[in-house]
């Protein structure tokens, strides 16, 4: 299970240390692609197999699936470490998570999250982020 909170900095030729905790769950080989809120998503190989099954089954005669499917379809990229376990992000990746040097890699279970770091203390936020509230709201999905 993918789980933690890592800081990294990206390099000058856009390259990140995958941290080794979460390198023997990811694979040599993942999937990068644009997430929501803002981050970047990354999954393995086995797990981004799952995913596109799931996008698989969503109806193409709805327009929200097409641009659901679309947006993480398109933006996907297939992503290998290095010797030195470093792995490359794409320029449009990094631009659309806004992410310059510093970043923050998060574990969540099945996939990981790449974070522009200054976003992710603003999303992570007391201000935004409350453990009360997102309790109570945990029950609309039967937690």
């Amino acid at each position: 299970m993918l789980i933690g909170e890592y800081e990294h900095s990206i390099d000058t030729k856009g390259r990140l240390i995958m941290p080794a905790k979460l390198r023997e769950d990811m694979g040599e080989k993942f999937i990068v692609t644009k997430g929501l809120d803002g981050c970047l998503f990354g999954f393995s190989q086995k797990e981004w197999a799952n995913f596109e099954e799931k996008l698989k089954t969503l109806p193409l005669t709805n327009k929200n699936a097409r641009d659901f499917v679309r947006f993480f379809l398109s933006g996907a990229i297939e992503c290998e470490i290095d010797k030195q376990g470093r792995f490359l992000i794409a320029s449009n990746l990094r631009q659309y998570a806004q992410m310059d040097k510093e970043v923050v890699i998060i574990g969540v279970g099945t996939r990981i999250e790449i974070w522009n770091r200054e976003a992710w203390k603003k999303y992570n936020s007391s201000e935004n982020i409350s453990a009360d509230l997102i309790a109570e709201n945990m029950t609309i999905l039967g937690i």
